[in-house]
């Protein structure tokens, strides 16, 4: 019997490429499983419920919060996203690898409930390309975007708190690095 593998973290501030990455790597390698959060968020276009969130009221969160049944949630602009315990529970002990993609608060929580998942930080190549991600989407308002910003400086503060930093100058080699660490590759 092989060892349950860990739970890998991928954090990091808004805009740094985070689901681009993540993309990438899953496109490749789709036996990684991602988990789906939930979210109190209304879809953008595109996005459709339970593969790319779990789309649901405040009432609804409310319960599952209150239930337990989130090893992780956050509010971020106005939204609450969270995951899931159930599901990540069983693929781990399905001797899957699974791999959250969350934000600073999420990945604290879990290195809170889950001391030996694995956080990875992944960082921009410079503010200045943050910013330039952050301002060019064309989907969020003025006020939005400087919440974004201001979130961005916090959350890069915390990565020392990370066991490892992944620097996203390039999402395949991102994706490569990443894979490595869960041990896919």
């Amino acid at each position: 019997m092989s060892e349950r593998p860990r739970l890998t973290v991928l954090s990091g501030p808004s805009g740094v490429g985070k689901s681009t990455v993540v993309a990438h790597m899953r496109k490749e390698h789709p036996e990684v499983w991602l988990s789906v959060s939930a979210t109190t968020r209304k879809p953008r276009p595109g996005e459709r419920h339970g593969v790319h969130y779990f789309f649901v009221s405040d009432e609804e969160m409310d319960k599952l919060i209150a239930n337990g049944e989130l090893l992780e949630w956050a509010e971020f602009a106005g939204n609450r996203y969270g995951t899931p315990r159930r599901a990540v529970m069983d693929r781990l002990e399905a001797g899957e690898p699974v791999l959250l993609e969350i934000d600073l608060q999420g990945a604290r929580q879990v290195r809170e409930s889950m001391g030996d998942a694995q956080l990875v930080f992944l960082a921009p190549p410079s503010w200045d390309e943050l910013v330039r991600r952050l301002t060019g989407r064309g989907t969020e308002a003025a006020e939005v975007i400087e919440r974004r910003l201001q979130a961005a400086r916090v959350e890069l503060a915390a990565e020392p708190e990370f066991d490892t930093t992944l620097v996203n100058t390039s999402v395949e080699d991102v994706a490569r690095e990443l894979l490595a660490l869960m041990k896919v590759v």
